[in-house]
């Protein structure tokens, strides 16, 4: 079970776009229905386009852009995203996850609750964890592999499909400044 997530946004504004181009036209078209000066004329659009050829510069350039952006687009639908699900060890046939986000939440407290960090920021990947802690200690010896074992156990609880391994990194902070 890894639910990732959907690509809304790049969707969105592709429809959005279509959207107004489509709304210009049908305006367009109904003002020459009723009679009414166009604010985009037929006619003149119908004569620069019979004027421009193939080679000239802003073809070649909004073609350009046209290739780009649907390399893009089509590189955003086959490229899966970052699994919004994180999928647990599954139990008694049930399939299970918790999202990244609560993966995170508990880390974050599980670093915090070790004695001597200030400060932890967590980073989560696919196959690794990487805490960034901070503590006011002058003398940082075994602060890493405490919060290393602290979060491999959290981890361990929390029962991930595939656990992830553990890095830590310490920086000592003191009034003087950064060390």
């Amino acid at each position: 079970m890894i639910r990732r997530p959907r690509r809304g946004l790049p969707a969105s504004l592709l429809a959005l776009v279509l959207l107004a181009a489509c709304v210009l036209i049908v305006v367009a078209l109904v003002q020459r229905l009723v009679g009414e000066r166009p604010f985009l004329s037929y006619d003149a659009i119908a004569e620069r386009v019979h004027a421009t050829t193939w080679h000239t510069l802003p073809v070649l350039v909004w073609g350009g852009v046209a290739v780009l952006a649907g390399l893009v687009l089509l590189v955003l639908a086959v490229v899966p995203g970052r699994p919004t699900v994180v999928p647990l060890t599954e139990e008694a046939g049930f399939d299970s996850g918790i999202t990244r986000r609560g993966v995170l939440v508990s880390l974050r407290g599980a670093a915090n609750s070790v004695d001597g960090v200030t400060a932890a920021r967590i980073r989560l990947g696919r196959k690794k964890v990487v805490a960034h802690v901070r503590t006011s200690r002058d003398n940082t010896d075994g602060l890493a592999d405490a919060v290393r074992v602290t979060l491999a156990r959290r981890i361990e609880e929390i029962g991930p499909e595939n656990p992830p391994e553990v890095r830590v990194r310490v920086r000592a902070v003191t009034t003087r400044g950064v060390r």
